[in-house]
């Protein structure tokens, strides 16, 4: 008895008119002439206001959402979400400026990375958002910079938990890790923090990310509450905010599943009860990236070339892992798996053919998709690749051989 692979799930965000893929609106192929050609990053902003206004919904309305910029850091669509969540997390200087330009209160800015030079405490604290603290050495050196600019640091801790975030696609807490000050360690920072006379806000506890099982996440949010419950008796002095991080996933691969919200948001209920009892007027964020923008962006490029070697069907399009590493399987994945691609302006035409969807690159790492069951296509043909809005162009190699960069565009 065979057992059938498991598919994609279909992609009906985006829908299709006459057979062509509609982004905001527009169809592919006028897009791609109004971008400027291929190969280019499109953003729905509807569809991104949408998957705001389903968290507003079914999380506790307690529940604040703060966008992690690394996710997707294109000023445009930072700007868009800056209107609609409640403040911004940001990963470096140069996400800070972004964040800034976007007119949020500084307050409701907060800066969070393992590796943050003094030029990036200095920029920081002398604007007032909050810095989460990484280690020892980096709160020693952020009020030794304070003392020198005449600026009292905002400052959270951010937690490394003594526990994992189960089936997360990467891990962020738990064991040895360079994010975070071991928990058991806080205590002692918390001292210090008092002796420096830093502004303490609250804590950061973020345990991993890309998990579409809302069973672990109810695990880690019971254990991240009962934490952060012992660390507030250690701070001595009311939270102003606690961060339980995100870990929200979307569906990428054949068998995933979109995360049940729903559930997730019903069993946060009780928890902002009790903390309401525990912790006061603390505020409760959520800090999300991926879930926000992922599912709202399509990397979208043009073939180029079709060839047959020895039987099997090649595309070759002017885009790659230099633009798209993630489609390519090189950014996380042990084995390999297709993200859902298509082919944009045939979306009316049933599979007729097995083929593989390459960039221009020497080098065989450069696939798009891996043997997909797809509609024909020839020279001219508009590849798509959907979940394509989070960590895309900007975690990608774009030097990579020197080819032109691709296009960015939010509809």
């Amino acid at each position: 008895m065979t057992r059938e692979r498991p598919t994609h799930i279909l992609m009906t965000q985006f829908p299709a008119v006459d057979g062509v893929l509609q982004v905001g609106g527009v169809p592919l192929t006028t897009l791609a002439t109004r971008v400027g050609g291929t190969p280019f990053y499109a953003y729905d902003r509807q569809l991104i206001s949408n998957r705001i206004a389903e968290l507003r919904a079914q999380l506790p309305g307690a529940i604040e959402l703060h966008y992690a910029m690394k996710a997707n850091p294109m000023p445009a669509v930072v700007h868009h979400l800056a209107g609609l969540v409640d403040g911004i997390d940001v990963a470096s200087a140069g996400e800070l400026q972004v964040a800034l330009d976007t007119g949020t209160p500084p307050s409701e800015i907060s800066f969070a990375g393992p590796g943050k030079r003094d030029g990036e405490l200095a920029q920081a604290l002398t604007t007032g958002i909050t810095i989460n603290l990484e280690s020892f050495g980096e709160m020693e050196r952020l009020a030794r910079l304070g003392e020198q600019h005449g600026h009292r640091p905002r400052v959270a801790v951010r937690v490394n938990p003594d526990f994992e975030l189960k089936a997360s696609g990467m891990k962020m807490g738990g064991g040895p890790k360079v994010f975070g000050v071991d928990a058991e360690l806080v205590p002692d920072m918390l001292g210090r923090i008092r002796e420096l006379d830093l502004a303490f806000q609250g804590f950061h506890i973020f345990t991993g990310s890309q998990n579409l099982r809302a069973e672990s996440l109810f695990e880690a949010h019971d254990k991240t509450f009962d934490l952060a419950y012992r660390l507030a008796e250690e701070a001595r002095e009311p939270l102003t905010f606690l961060n339980i991080g995100g870990g929200l996933g979307i569906p990428y691969f054949p068998g995933d599943q979109p995360i049940d919200l729903a559930a997730v948001g019903e069993h946060l209920h009780d928890h902002v009860e009790t903390a309401h009892r525990r912790l006061g007027k603390t505020k409760l964020v959520m800090e999300l990236g991926r879930y926000m923008v992922g599912e709202a962006g399509v990397y979208v490029a043009r073939v180029i070339d079709r060839k047959v070697s020895r039987g099997h069907t090649y595309l070759i399009t002017d885009g790659g892992l230099h633009h798209h590493l993630a489609a390519s399987g090189n950014f996380g994945q042990v084995i390999r798996k297709n993200y859902p691609v298509a082919i944009g302006n045939r979306m009316d035409v049933p599979p007729e053919e097995n083929a593989t969807v390459t960039g221009p690159l020497c080098t065989p790492l450069d696939m798009l998709a891996d043997r997909m069951d797809l509609p024909r296509a020839d020279v001219g043909d508009l590849v798509v690749v959907f979940q394509s809005g989070a960590y895309g162009l900007t975690a990608s190699p774009l030097g990579f051989l020197s080819h032109p960069g691709p296009g960015e565009v939010l509809v």
